[in-house]
């Protein structure tokens, strides 16, 4: 499973919140509440995060395996 958990420890670094994404940089909400379920998002989303944090991917996103993977 693909987790989101370091995107947020990001963000809080970087001083930027979820209404900064939404209101500065005109994110879905929808694509932030995928982020928050660790539901699938499309590259272009990865890179557009990436992009507007100025960071790398391994700062957004981690494989967890799960027990189908194990």
């Amino acid at each position: 499973m693909i987790s989101f958990d370091p995107l947020w420890e990001t963000m809080r670094v970087k001083g930027i919140t979820t209404y900064k994404l939404v209101e500065t940089y005109k994110f879905s909400r929808g694509t932030l509440d995928s982020l928050k379920h660790n539901r699938n998002v499309t590259t272009a989303t990865l890179n557009d995060l990436c992009r507007m944090l100025d960071c790398g991917l391994d700062e957004i996103a981690v494989y967890v395996p799960d027990e189908e993977d194990k």
